[in-house]
């Protein structure tokens, strides 16, 4: 019954029921005749869940009987009509007073103002109860009975779900194991193995693309899943450093060409070493009025006479081609035009061969062989044991016919209970014989696609649909999915975990399970953004459409679209001309998320007609109307907002009234202030502000102190107004991150002084409680001549130092680290400025055994005179390059201390990067090392760094070409490296 999304919205219909028993014991029950029905309806429920939980395990036909498909659909509708009904009660009715003064006269008032509501109330429950009757009426009635488990099954599609222990979380994860997900298993981070064949005979055929001065076309064509995508970006990150300018673009089926041609100018505008949300980034808005003709002209003028690299992923139409290839001037310094596609048709004809075969040239990918394929399941499959398993292994690799996709998804379902047989034995029976096995069918991936998801848990199913809300191609934040999974009410509490970590847990078996791809790494080792390919988001968006989970308008792909009831809407690009019209014939009264990633425009009446709102999220979103805001604090409801990258600059003080409200994002905004009326905020548990970038923070104030329930406050900035709220801070006691971006120290030394003991107390009390991460940014002037120094070298005057912290930058106006530092047991990540980097320092920071990440950041504005001295201070005072020390200890005696023993990632984010040298046997468990900067002065002894996997290179555009040369020969020297380190090419972002 997985089919028809039964996992969707098994979740909810558990929570539905508990809001029933929770309803049934409130005041609202007094209603005449309401408590009976409540009770009722929460049991038919309860009956109807459990009987569809055997129906999604069972087997038969029932996954293709109309009968049944209905009956659930029946069941689904009531359900959510049901929880629309239990959230519009406390709208519709308020608070009943309480005791108190004037207690009776202020019950008589309550009683005869919501007469009217709570008689439609009374009738609304009693109508769903009759409805429930009647649907569990109609199951007896036409014969939707209770499945069997067919006699003789080995255990196919949802046999095998039960058999294979469904939606077990895999033993050990690749988190578990080592922290640091292997370097071949994050998008974009190396070479793919497989592929190094069809990258070096492209990359020859390319190479002599600037010296001819022409232009080449390449057309990479090939199945669904094959790589084809995979093959292109490596091209690009291989080869987009020689050119002047650059773009990536993804078409889709609906094809908007403006939109597209907008992504390009907005590309080829900008400073390369520039990223969205820049200050540089702001000018770009004018984009939005320019036309078609516009844009065509100015992207010709931009690229004429220069060098270029345009990617163009997956082009669906000769049409759509020809829009963009007639914008691309010919008449540059050599230039590369690289385009995917699905059909050869399409390849002939946008890379006609024929004409100027030196400058045009299609590439067929091709399946991968059996050993390329066997390479990649065992890299998906860690631990399968091959000699016990290999005619299993044999058996899968050939039903997958070598397709990439089909074979790491496989793997995934496998690694879910790798050491048990009858698992193999379910898997390899359920593969059935027409999957893929002599010809490469969309209806092949679609049967294994069906086979992993059926066999998953009803959450996990939940968790993954939820990702069609978002475009192809998008970078899915982990904290912002896991909390939004949490604001919809997917997560529910488990044994001995947090809301959060079960939130973890589930992020972790999408990427366990291969149905999506890690794209970033924190510095905690953990995955910071995901991917979802091509092939698996068209599979979970056509069934999150078939169940009306999701509702997707201006999407990649053609779905159909639910006039009469919409809950979850998603509004992604949308074609200018047609747009509106479909949007506005929503029925948006029952709608409970709405997500926008581009802007409102299509959608302007949209607050009026929603009432029980529980997400808002318009991160990104440009142009939003002017009363936005006001109608926003009227969506009572509402548990998630975000109004990140938006350009509003203030927060109505009706905010307040979103008593429900439990994160509010606010970060890359204009907002300075809070009004006061947010002390009401009772139950927001993540504050997310400022701007990290541009080193701006929000003005700490009263109200925010009194937030009791706040586990993170993000991006505050402390100032003279802030000296008596600083008092206040000790009250947040659930505090576990805290970031401030700014320290204003424009004032004398006495201020300074009152100001920064407050701060260091107010840090004492909250790491002595429940901080387990706090950042300290102190750079606001550059101002090197203050009287009173800065708050970082105060730290070391602690008297109560946070030890237990497990999380600590430091970055700014740094000139010595906190003695306590090495006192610090828990630490796993340390962020220092560039300023302090000694040799005698890593000597004391090496000593701490739980460090998992180091980074030395330094921002160029903070780079002045007095900084650059104490630059070259430490290099002299650290015998003339900073040494990477192995132990710690005399020799003689025999007493050794092997430092950073746990350190698995180390990075420089900085302008400027001093002579390195890493000694022999230094830090034995590095895997990582990221070299972000403009100036580099060298490095040394890579070959000494025994577990190295890697070492990611952001050169700033503006670096010198001895940086570039220097950066040349480490990757020469690393392919000499035991470990066969390999190398990464990133911009650098400051």
């Amino acid at each position: 019954m997985e089919a028809l999304g039964f996992g969707a919205w098994n979740a909810t219909m558990n929570k539905i029921i508990n809001k029933l028993g929770d309803l049934a014991v409130e005041q609202y029950t007094s209603i005449k005749g309401v408590h009976g029905d409540i009770q009722y309806i929460s049991d038919e429920l309860g009956s109807m869940r459990a009987f569809l939980c055997k129906l999604s395990v069972g087997g038969g036909d029932h996954h293709d009987d109309e009968q049944t498909v209905d009956w659930m659909k029946q069941i689904r509708d009531v359900a959510y009509d049901i929880e629309d009904c239990i959230d519009n009660v406390a709208l519709r009715l308020g608070s009943e007073p309480h005791g108190g003064c004037g207690y009776k006269l202020r019950r008589a008032w309550y009683v005869a103002t919501t007469l009217q509501a709570r008689s439609d109330i009374a009738a609304e429950i009693g109508d769903l109860k009759l409805r429930a009757q009647h649907i569990g009426e109609r199951r007896v009635r036409y014969g939707v009975t209770n499945p069997e488990k067919p006699k003789g099954s080995g255990g196919g599609g949802a046999a095998a779900k039960s058999a294979s222990g469904a939606g077990h979380h895999p033993p050990a994860s690749f988190r578990e194991r080592d922290r640091l997900l292997p370097a071949s298993l994050v998008v974009g981070t190396n070479e793919p193995e497989v592929m190094k064949d069809d990258i070096g005979e492209l990359v020859e055929w390319l190479s002599d693309v600037r010296e001819t001065k022409k232009t080449k076309i390449l057309a990479i064509v090939g199945f669904g899943g094959l790589g084809k995508t995979t093959l292109a970006m490596a091209l690009y990150r291989k080869l987009t450093e020689q050119y002047d300018s650059r773009a990536l673009v993804q078409m889709s089926h609906k094809l908007d060409s403006l939109e597209l041609l907008r992504s390009i100018l907005e590309q080829v505008r900008m400073p390369r070493d520039q990223g969205y949300g820049s200050a540089s980034a702001d000018p770009l808005r004018q984009i939005e009025g320019f036309t078609e003709a516009q844009i065509k002209s100015k992207i010709k003028n931009l690229l004429k006479k220069k060098s270029y690299f345009i990617l163009i992923d997956d082009v669906w139409s000769t049409s759509s081609w020809q829009n963009i290839s007639d914008t691309l001037p010919r008449e540059s310094q050599g230039s590369i035009i690289v385009l995917t596609t699905r059909f050869r048709s399409v390849a002939d004809a946008c890379c006609p061969e024929e004409v100027q075969p030196e400058n045009n040239r299609v590439y067929t990918l091709k399946p991968l062989t059996e050993e390329k394929s066997e390479r990649i399941f065992l890299e998906r499959a860690p631990g399968a044991d091959r000699e016990n398993f290999k005619d299993k292994i044999d058996l899968i690799l050939k039903k997958c016919g070598g397709l990439p996709l089909a074979i790491v998804v496989v793997a995934g379902l496998l690694a879910s209970n790798l050491q048990s047989k009858s698992h193999w034995e379910n898997v390899t029976t359920s593969l059935s014989s027409s999957a893929l096995e002599s010809e490469l069918t969309t209806e092949g991936v679609t049967q294994i696609l069906d086979l992993c998801y059926d066999d998953s848990s009803s959450d996990y199913q939940t968790c993954l649909l939820y990702l069609s809300l978002f475009p192809k191609g998008s970078r899915i934040s982990r904290k912002r999915l896991i909390r939004r999974w949490i604001a919809e009410g997917f997560i529910g509490n488990k044994p001995g975990k947090t809301v959060e970590e079960a939130g973890e847990d589930y992020f972790n078996e999408l990427i366990d399970r291969n149905m999506v791809r890690p794209v970033d790494l924190s510095s905690n080792g953990k995955v910071k953004n995901i991917q979802v390919h091509d092939m698996i988001l068209e599979y979970i968006m056509s069934k999150s459409s078939e169940d009306n989970f999701i509702t997707v308008v201006g999407g990649h792909w053609l779905t159909k679209t639910p006039w009469n009831r919409v809950r979850r809407l998603s509004i992604q690009s949308i074609d200018r001309e047609h747009g509106k019209t479909p949007i506005e014939r929503l029925r948006l009264s029952h709608l409970r998320s709405l997500t926008a990633f581009e802007s409102l425009k299509e959608l302007p009446s949209f607050p009026s007609k929603v009432v029980i709102l529980k997400i808002l999220d318009l991160e990104g979103c440009k142009n939003l109307p002017g009363d936005l805001l006001d109608k926003i604090c009227r969506m009572f409801h509402l548990r998630y907002l975000s109004l990140r990258k938006t350009d509003i600059n203030h927060l109505p003080s009706r905010i307040g009234k979103l008593h429900y409200l439990e994160i509010l994002d606010i970060r890359e905004t204009y907002v300075k202030k809070l009004p006061t009326s947010v002390e009401h905020l009772k139950q927001l548990t993540h504050l997310l502000c400022g701007n990290k970038r541009k080193r701006l923070g929000l003005k700490l104030t009263q109200g925010i102190t009194k937030m009791a329930a706040l586990s993170t406050l993000s991006g505050i900035e402390i100032g003279q107004s802030s000296s008596t709220t600083l008092a206040n801070l000790h009250y947040l006691t659930k505090v576990k991150k805290l970031s401030i971006y700014r320290i204003e120290n424009h004032y004398p030394q006495p201020q300074a002084d009152k100001i920064y003991a407050r701060l260091r107390s107010a840090i004492q009390t909250l790491s002595s409680g429940s901080l387990k991460s706090l950042a300290v940014n102190d750079d606001s002037t550059d101002d090197d001549s203050l009287s009173h120094g800065y708050f970082l070298d105060s730290l070391h005057s602690l008297s109560d130092p946070p030890v237990h912290l497990r999380a600590l930058k430091l970055s700014g106006k740094l000139s010595k680290i906190p003695k306590w530092i090495e006192r610090m047991e828990n630490l796993e990540r340390l962020t220092l400025s560039l300023s302090v980097l000694r040799t005698n320092v890593l000597r004391i920071v090496g000593t701490l055994t739980t460090l998992f990440s180091l980074t030395f950041f330094l921002n160029s504005s903070q780079l002045s005179k007095t900084v650059r001295k104490t630059l070259e201070e430490n290099t002299r005072c650290s015998g003339g390059e900073i040494f990477v020390p192995a132990k710690n200890g005399d020799e003689a005696d025999g007493k050794l201390t092997v430092l950073f023993p746990s350190l698995r990632l180390l990075r420089f984010m900085t302008p400027v990067i001093p002579l390195l040298a890493f000694q022999e046997e230094a830090m034995p468990k590095l895997q990582r090392l990221e070299l972000r900067f403009g100036m580099l002065e060298g490095v040394h002894g890579l070959e000494n760094l025994s577990s190295l996997q890697q070492v990611l290179f952001g050169v700033n555009s503006r670096a010198s070409q001895v940086a570039k040369e220097k950066v040349c020969q480490i990757k020469t020297s690393l392919r000499n490296h035991p470990n066969k380190a390999g190398a990464i090419d990133d911009g650098y972002n400051e």
